[in-house]
Order: C-alpha cells, then sequence, then structure tokens
C-alpha cells in the first residue's frame, strides 16, 4: 500500500529540545492523572472544609472522616487546619493513631507512581523500580510532597541503571543472569534511596522552597498575572508543558495539600482564552476559519483539547496579544478572588475545571467560572478589534494563511493531531490543502496487532485506534487488535504501526520489523481503508 509523504519541514532546535523536555515531562504526568483526580475528589470530599468535615460550609458532617485524613503522630504527612473531637490530638497539631489516605496519597504514592512512570520511560520495568526506590529515599528525606524529586531523581535512577547493567552486558555466565540482575538493582536502588534520603532529597527541599517563594513573591506584588506573557505564546508553540508539568504542577499539589486548592492549576487550563479566541473568529472571521472555528470551540471548551485553536492565533500572530491579555485577566481574577483548583485539570475542559474547582465551595467554583468568562471576553474583544481591522486583507489571502498556519501548528507540535487536520480539510475545501506524506508499506506476515503510535500514548492516537476499530467492523473484521501507546513503549511485537508523519522515524526505531504506515490525519485518513483491505485480502487468501 501507498501513502502520499514530504518531509516534514525541519525545527529550531532549542525549541524542538524544550518541546520533547515537556513531552518527556507529560508523559511522567498525563498517566498518572486519574490518581490525581481521586487524590483531589478524596481531599475535596474529606478535610475539615470539605463536603463531609467537621467544617464543612454545607453543614454536613461525617464522623468517620478523621479517619480518612490520618494522622501519624509527630511524623505526621499533613497538618490540616482545625479540630477534630473524634481524634486525640498530639503536640504538634495532629491526629494521633491513623496513617489515613489523604496525606498517604499526596506523599507517598503520587510521587512514586510518578517515579515509576518515569524510570519506564527510560528503562522499562526495571527503570521504574529502581526509579521507585530511589525516590522512596527522596520522599522520607523531606517534609512536604516531593513531586519535583520524583520527576528528576526517577528518569536519573533509571538512566543510572541503564548504564550500569551494560557494564556486565553479555558477560554474566549462563544461568546466573537473574541473581546477578536482582542483586544488582536492589544493591543500587539501596544506595539511590540512601542518597536521595541524606543529599538529593535536601537539595530537591531546597529547591522546592526557592520555587516556592517566587510564587509567593510573585502573588504578595500582584504580579502573577505577568506569567500570562510566557504561558500563552508557549502554548501556541507548544513549549508550555515543560513550564506547566515542570514547574506549575509540583507547586500547585503542594500549595493544594495545605490550602485545599491552588491558582497555578489554572494559570495554563482555563479554557476562557482559547474560547474568546474561536468565537471571534467565528463571528469575524473569514472563509475556512470562520466554517470551521464554531466546531473548534466546541472540542477546546468541553474536550479540553487546546491545540486546536493554535493554528487560528498562527494565522493572526497579533492575536497572541488578545490570548496573553486573556489569560492574565483570568489569573488576575484568580489572585484577587482567591480561585483555584483542588487538582490539575486534565485535558483542560471547562468540565475538569469544574470537578477540581467544586471542592473549594460555591464560591470558589463561582470565581473560577468567572476568571474563564472574563479571560474569554477580554480575548474575544480584543481578537475582534484585530480580525476587523484585517477583514479586508484577510478575505484575500484566507486560505493561504490559514492552511499554512495549520501546517505550522503541525510543525511546531513535531508530530500530526488529528483535530488539526480536520482543520486541514476544511481548509483544503477552501482551495488549500495541508501537504500530505509519502510511504510505502508492504505487507510480508499476517497483521493480527495494529499499534497507533504518539509521543504520550494517549489522546490522538486513541482517537486513530477507535476509527479504525470502527473501520474494520464495519468491513466484517473482528479478530484484529487494535491499540495504542506511546513510541517510547513501541517493543517490536507489533505487526503495523501507525503514526503521523514527524514521529515514524522514531517509530521505526523503536519497532523496526513492523510496517509503517504514515497518516496525517488520526481521524480520518484515507490510509485506513488501504489497511482494511490489505487486511481483508489476507483474510481472503487464507495467510
Amino acid at each position: 500500500m501507498t501513502t502520499t509523504s514530504t518531509a516534514a519541514p525541519k525545527q529550531n532546535g532549542v525549541r524542538v529540545g524544550v518541546q520533547r523536555l515537556g513531552t518527556f515531562l507529560s508523559g511522567m504526568i498525563m498517566p498518572n492523572i486519574a490518581a490525581f483526580i481521586a487524590w483531589g475528589f478524596i481531599t475535596m470530599l474529606f478535610i475539615p472544609a470539605g463536603f463531609f468535615g467537621a467544617d464543612s460550609p454545607f453543614g454536613w458532617h461525617w464522623a468517620p472522616v478523621a479517619e480518612i485524613i490520618g494522622g501519624g503522630g509527630d511524623s505526621a504527612l499533613i497538618n490540616w487546619p482545625g479540630a477534630m473531637t473524634a481524634l486525640t490530638e498530639g503536640d504538634n497539631g495532629n491526629f494521633q493513631g491513623y496513617v489515613g489516605l489523604v496525606g498517604a496519597m499526596v506523599t507517598y504514592l503520587l510521587p512514586l507512581l510518578i517515579a515509576n512512570t518515569a524510570g519506564r520511560l527510560v528503562y522499562a520495568e526495571r527503570g521504574g523500580v529502581v526509579a521507585t526506590i530511589a525516590t522512596m529515599g527522596v520522599i522520607v528525606g523531606t517534609n512536604i510532597p516531593m513531586f519535583l524529586g520524583a520527576m528528576i531523581m526517577g528518569p536519573l535512577a533509571a538512566w543510572i541503571t541503564k548504564q550500569m547493567d551494560r557494564l556486565w552486558d553479555g558477560k554474566i555466565r549462563p544461568g546466573f543472569e537473574m541473581l546477578v540482575n536482582n542483586f544488582s538493582a536492589g544493591i543500587l536502588g539501596m544506595i539511590l534511596a540512601i542518597a536521595g534520603f541524606f543529599a538529593f532529597g535536601p537539595v530537591m527541599l531546597g529547591i522546592s522552597t526557592v520555587l516556592g517563594a517566587a510564587v509567593d513573591w510573585l502573588v504578595t506584588l500582584q504580579l502573577l498575572p505577568l506569567v500570562s506573557i510566557i504561558v500563552e505564546p508557549a502554548k501556541v508553540l507548544f513549549l508550555n508543558n515543560a513550564i506547566n508539568h515542570g514547574v506549575f504542577t509540583p507547586l500547585g499539589i503542594e500549595q493544594a495539600t495545605k490550602n485545599g486548592k491552588s491558582i497555578l492549576f489554572l494559570i495554563e487550563a482555563n479554557p476562557g482564552p482559547g474560547l474568546g479566541l474561536l468565537l471571534a473568529f467565528t463571528f469575524f472571521g473569514v472563509g475556512a476559519a470562520k466554517a470551521s472555528a464554531p466546531g473548534a470551540a466546541i472540542i477546546q471548551f468541553f474536550g479540553g483539547i487546546h491545540e486546536i485553536y493554535f493554528p487560528y492565533a498562527l494565522s493572526k500572530p497579533t492575536t497572541i496579544l488578545a490570548l496573553i491579555a486573556g489569560g492574565a485577566a483570568g489569573v488576575t481574577t484568580n489572585m484577587l478572588l482567591g480561585g483555584g483548583l483542588g487538582f490539575p485539570a486534565a485535558p483542560g475542559s471547562i468540565i475538569a475545571v469544574t470537578a477540581a474547582a467544586i471542592g473549594g465551595g460555591v464560591w470558589n467554583l463561582v470565581v473560577v467560572y468567572l476568571s474563564v468568562i472574563i479571560a474569554a471576553v477580554v480575548t474575544f474583544l480584543i481578537t475582534a478589534v484585530i480580525l476587523r481591522a484585517s477583514r479586508k486583507r484577510d478575505l484575500a489571502a484566507e486560505g493561504d494563511t490559514f492552511g499554512a498556519a495549520i501546517a505550522q501548528t503541525e510543525a511546531n507540535k513535531g508530530k500530526k493531531s488529528e483535530h488539526l487536520s480536520n482543520l486541514a480539510a476544511s481548509a483544503a475545501a477552501g482551495g488549500t490543502a495541508a501537504a500530505a506524506t509519502s510511504a510505502t508499506a508492504t505487507a510480508t506476515a499476517p497483521i493480527q496487532n495494529i499499534v497507533f503510535a504518539c509521543d504520550a500514548g494517549m489522546g490522538s492516537s486513541a482517537m486513530g485506534a477507535s476509527v479504525l476499530r470502527n473501520k474494520l467492523k464495519k468491513a466484517g473484521i473482528e479478530d484484529i487488535k487494535v491499540t495504542n501507546q506511546a513510541i517510547a513503549n513501541l517493543d517490536g511485537t507489533a505487526d503495523l504501526v501507525i503514526t503521523q508523519q514527524q514521529l515514524t522515524d522514531r517509530a521505526k526505531g523503536k519497532s523496526p520489523n513492523s510496517i509503517h504506515v504514515s497518516v496525517d490525519n488520526f481521524m480520518n485518513a484515507p490510509q485506513y481503508e488501504e489497511v482494511v483491505e490489505m487486511v481483508r485480502e489476507q483474510k481472503e487468501s487464507g495467510e
């Protein structure tokens, strides 16, 4: 089968490096978002100010709530304000006798999950185990949730394990492999855990303290909205993950542990600026941009797929100023009125934002909604002025401008996106088509296992896998396994790997013996029909 393709445009080395760092950080955090949400809901329900806490703003109280909050004497994990008569309070203000869920999850479970995921990204299961052991030393060597420590020690420990194994690769006598592997990993994990306890942990504690102080300084001087000057352009260029997952998420968790919520979770995830931009293009845009903006607004606001508005901003770069102003307005609203989220909103949809905000009470939810609305209105008004001022020029050049902006957005991201490709299809209908890719794939063995691969193994690849499964089912083919995963996790067992153009070479390196198919659009690629036909022919020929 053949598909079409041109070489991906070369990208700036620094930007690519930052993107890869952001992708790696996302790869540590995103697979564990469900655990963050679970912790957030438990916190929302059972801290003293939560729904069932002693200080519940709703007047509800559930007697066993103190056991869920927990304590543990002088080594208590958390120190929530208020007192619970159900338990004896210790000298340091912590409740005795219960480990509890809230503190144990944020102190141990979440950092260890991050460390294990990071270790697996670097060196599979073996790296994950050693990373988890080493990070445990960092955790118990500090007195705050060690997310930053887990995000650094985890991959570092896995990398050290990988280098250690290379020292005796191929030199172990047959029959002693398991003995050497288990003892070497155990001893290395012990050494790294001790080093983490005495050295690495205190260093990370200092770094966390400095970063936290910097955020507090910005809040005290009411300068936090200035962060939008960095965040909003970074989002459009896909450089935001390093900031969001590297700084905002770990510091936000620490703030949420102390205060029940954090404004940092809503700096990047606020869907207001993107909504305002897309609404402005809906009313004042031209051609394909105007026609596609309403659907894009629904996907962005309710689905949380922010990348879908990036081509609109790139097609009219001055609208980035509108995004900065809207983002800053939203941050200002939360800063002045005390709004924040109890846990990360991922993806950044209004539904996730609502779930993460409601634990702070009705007023907090109102403030968060207000920050979204204000951000959207400010962005909408400024974008509308910009679009109206250049409307005549846009009518003449919109097709080329918007189509080129979509291609540039995908180049910035370093991979294709089904949502962006749908926009490209709209632009193509107006006379502008995004460049396709070229590759040749020939089936040399029966295809039973098809894998969609992308950077994080979530989102776009999951949607693509669902589309192909449906096509195979309609063709009466139901015994083909179609899954999605991160490129880093490809193990060579896939018969056929489907990736976006910019990622195909990386996928070939991880799974060289598989058939590789490059597509432009995970949601509606013509190559899927060829894959279905190839599988059907194999079935009919009895292969």
